[in-house]
């Protein structure tokens, strides 16, 4: 078995776990590769782990039957693009705080990779959400797990955001922006601003209005297999859209098209692993003092 681990940042403390990782992959006889940014983080806490290989191009990525993402859930996501296409699927092993995509903790580790090398395990698919444009826009990496946001820029003054459903016009959002969310990314900015909760299961994407001046504006839900397209004007000349963490600028008059990306994330979960008891753990969904 091939196994590749990426990582963007991880605080120093969390060395000895890589070690034990690394460790426990070894044993079961697993061929450790890691990738460039992950390899100079272990070299910079000059970590004591098992022996590895680092990956070169694509192409080795294709040979990788799971790839582990250590850090937090901005870590993963930045796995899904270093994925991309292939559809490799990812373990997530959290180091930070709140761990909801990742969701494998440090102390259970050992129990994960002893569940992985026997197949005890499911993998979700999660739909991705994508952007097309006149021009190229974030680097060719034009999809994202989370979301696809529009955003006003540089200055206080509301933007307006026409929108359109497979060619029909559905409304023309005013205030500080619009978020396309996916069922993953419901429970992020989206919920922030007012969102529903969807499950991961779910088929559909969420409209979401970020600050509307209109109080009769709310969220819709939307199947994912519809064609969105926005049109955004205001005082400015630019505005900007973001894809999960990646943000870039556009100018007045492009046209965006979104849609559902026509590969997923293939995101491995443990027989421990409850959508719902995450909900209630980690964002105290239902919580209520009373009880």
């Amino acid at each position: 078995m091939n196994i590749a681990i990426h990582g963007i940042g991880f605080p120093e403390e969390f060395t000895p776990h890589i070690a034990q990782l690394t460790k426990a992959l070894t044993a079961h006889g697993v061929n450790i590769f890691v990738t460039d940014t992950f390899s100079k983080l272990l070299k910079k806490y000059q970590a004591n782990v098992e022996e590895y290989a680092k990956i070169q191009s694509k192409e080795m990525i294709s040979e990788m039957d799971f790839i582990f993402s250590i850090g937090g859930d901005g870590t993963l996501l930045d796995t899904v693009c270093y994925v991309g296409q292939l559809e490799t699927p990812i373990v997530g092993i959290n180091s930070g705080r709140l761990g909801f995509l990742a969701t494998v903790a440090k102390e259970e580790i050992d129990e994960a990779i002893a569940l992985l090398i026997n197949g005890d395990y499911t993998i979700e698919n999660r739909v991705l959400v994508a952007v097309d444009t006149d021009k190229q826009v974030f680097n060719g990496l034009n999809f994202g797990l989370n979301e696809f946001t529009i955003h006003k820029r540089d200055t206080s003054s509301m933007i307006t955001i026409h929108t359109y459903i497979d060619g029909e016009y559905l409304n023309s959002y005013w205030g500080d922006g619009l978020i396309i969310a996916t069922p993953t990314g419901s429970t992020g900015y989206s919920l922030s601003c007012g969102g529903p909760l969807i499950t991961p299961d779910a088929r559909n994407f969420v409209l979401t209005p970020v600050s509307p001046h209109n109080l009769n504006v709310r969220p819709i839900i939307l199947p994912d297999d519809a064609a969105l397209c926005f049109k955004v004007e205001g005082r400015g000349e630019k505005f900007l859209v973001s894809l999960d963490s990646r943000s870039t600028t556009i100018d007045s008059g492009d046209e965006l098209r979104v849609r559902k990306a026509d590969f997923v994330a293939k995101l491995v979960k443990f027989p421990k692993y409850n959508f719902f008891d995450t909900l209630r753990h980690k964002l105290n969904w239902g919580l209520d003092m009373r009880n």
